[in-house]
């Protein structure tokens, strides 16, 4: 099972994460140390948050980018104008390319959503030339997103069927503090550093914030879609009473933080 993220729509996942992912890239490609005259590669690029913040340096030669979702890929390939860039569809545990063809692999949150996400960091590895650098960044669901676990918490009170979801969410690979560090270790890596990012996540309203999910997208989204009339209903009253606190509707903001780990493909 090469992804295990609930894809609806591609608009549906700007609202849901690609808005907020857009703020994490530039984050996440200075700590991988990218620069002028390098090939790129962008491991699950979905609707390209990364892919195009890269973009926005002309001294790269080239950025390639896959993604499991062939509704990514459509989305990304319609807004590429960019002659360096070049975008397929691909699984993260079987990159379609030789053997040290880049000098950097990245990947945007996305290794938390490989059940095998050991042998992705092997293929991002195996991709990049010696002295290259891999980096990733995954969220932390447990300790570092406030206003997606204020979802999880919620719905666990009204349902018991919840509680395992929730444990998953909570878990997925990747996510334990140095966890990826140690993968990077196990797969070869030299001179591997881990570190966290924040970003924070603006909603202009309950709508703006739960819509998206509302409408199936991500994990969450795939439960609430697959409640009964009645449960429904009182899930959308308890998620609305959660983020207004008390408070009339409006902006809220909640911090987001993100595991972050990167490493040197060592000389042969």
């Amino acid at each position: 099972m090469p992804s295990s993220f609930n894809v609806e729509n591609a608009d549906g996942y700007e609202r849901l994460m690609g808005r907020w992912s857009k703020r994490l890239a530039p984050m996440l490609i200075d700590f991988a140390g990218v620069a002028d005259g390098e090939r790129v590669l962008d491991v699950g690029c979905g609707t390209g948050s990364l892919t195009f913040t890269l973009a926005e340096k002309p001294g790269l030669q080239e950025i390639a980018a896959i993604d499991y979702s062939p509704v990514f890929v459509e989305a990304a390939m319609r807004r590429n104008t960019d002659p360096r860039i070049t975008i397929r569809q691909a699984d993260a545990c079987a990159l379609p390319f030789d053997d040290d063809r880049f000098d950097r692999a990245i990947s945007l949150l996305v290794l938390h959503f490989v059940p095998e996400a050991g042998k992705a960091v092997a293929e991002m590895a195996r991709v990049v030339r010696p002295g290259g650098v891999v980096a990733a960044a995954v969220w932390d669901h447990y300790g570092g997103m406030s206003g997606m676990r204020m979802m999880w918490d919620t719905v666990v009170m009204l349902d018991d069927n919840a509680l395992p979801l929730r444990r998953k969410y909570c878990f997925q690979p990747m996510m334990r503090p140095g966890e990826m560090r140690e993968s990077f270790v196990a797969h070869g890596l030299v001179d591997v550093e881990e570190t966290s990012l924040l970003i924070r996540m603006d909603y202009l309203c309950f709508d703006d914030y739960w819509q998206p999910i509302a409408a199936g997208e991500g994990p969450l989204g795939k439960y609430v879609a697959g409640l009964a009339g009645g449960k429904r209903e009182a899930v959308d009253a308890a998620l609305r009473a959660a983020y207004e606190a008390g408070e009339p509707d409006g902006p809220r903001s909640f911090a987001s933080v993100a595991w972050a780990c990167r490493g040197r493909v060592a000389a042969g």
